[in-house]
């Protein structure tokens, strides 16, 4: 989307169009802005409370509202979350009201011979569940599934320098198949990295299940990639979409910088 400034401040019916584009699209890129931190958190705020961050480590440090995402370093230490995204997911499931959207601003981005790396990838779960047989969706239909941050590592026994904190979060129960809130459409709400059981279900029997609609999301005809520009806003439902980033420029010669911030959660149905 372009022709929006969003520095100059919004009225109710630009914001109302943006909203209303946002909702039915699921992924909007308002392209060409020119943000300072106040700016980007007022315009967060329209779509909804901002959400706590969980790694608070890489909050900006004047701003801690916004997260960052960044391969740079300063004084030896990552200034931001530098492998953010590297399995498909959605943000913050792992909490009891996940947020509505979340907004990435493209502060720098790497640039090798001239072509913009580190694409990121969307797959539509409202598309992946239209797309299930009947007999699949009935047999989801008032499923409760169980999400843990700390998912499947507290098994494989692989750990990273948040995994305590990981390990604190408490596991949190959502439908298998989400009523979007705004939309009503139904959306696959499962991931195989935080997505441990089923209530009522053995293991054995879950996991198999919860692997196999999860691999659907993620195919093909769900896809779309986004190719950044510096001074894009990205926007993206958390229902209604997965996403995945690449990582494929240097680390740290080709820098990558992005202000992330998560808003307005709501109790899942």
């Amino acid at each position: 989307m372009t022709g929006v400034d969003v520095s100059a401040g919004l009225g109710d019916a630009a914001f109302a169009e943006i909203e209303a584009l946002f909702n039915e699209r699921s992924v909007l890129c308002l392209r060409g802005q020119d943000l300072t931190e106040p700016q980007y958190i007022a315009f967060a705020k329209r779509f909804g409370m901002v959400e706590q961050i969980f790694m608070a480590d890489y909050a900006h440090k004047s701003y801690p509202e916004i997260f960052l995402v960044s391969n740079i370093k300063e004084n030896g230490r990552d200034i931001g979350h530098a492998d953010a995204g590297s399995v498909w997911h959605t943000d913050m499931s792992y909490t009891d009201r996940p947020p509505r959207a979340t907004l990435l601003y493209a502060v720098e981005v790497p640039v090798r011979d001239g072509v913009v790396l580190g694409d990121t990838t969307f797959a539509s779960t409202a598309a992946a569940y239209d797309a299930l047989p009947e007999e699949t969706k009935e047999r989801i239909e008032g499923l409760t599934v169980i999400h843990d941050v700390f998912g499947r590592r507290a098994k494989t026994g692989t750990h990273t320098q948040q995994d305590e904190a990981r390990k604190n979060q408490p596991k949190v129960r959502h439908p298998f198949a989400r009523t979007h809130p705004f939309t009503g459409r139904k959306c696959l709400y499962v991931s195989p990295g935080e997505c441990i059981g089923i209530e009522g279900m053995s293991e054995d029997e879950a996991v198999p299940l919860i692997n196999e609609l999860a691999a659907t999301i993620p195919e093909e005809r769900f896809r779309h990639v986004h190719k950044w520009q510096a001074g894009d806003i990205l926007i993206w439902d958390n229902c209604a979409v997965q996403h995945l980033a690449s990582f494929d420029y240097k680390w740290p010669q080709e820098r990558r910088l992005m202000w992330r911030m998560t808003v307005g959660g709501s109790a899942t149905s």
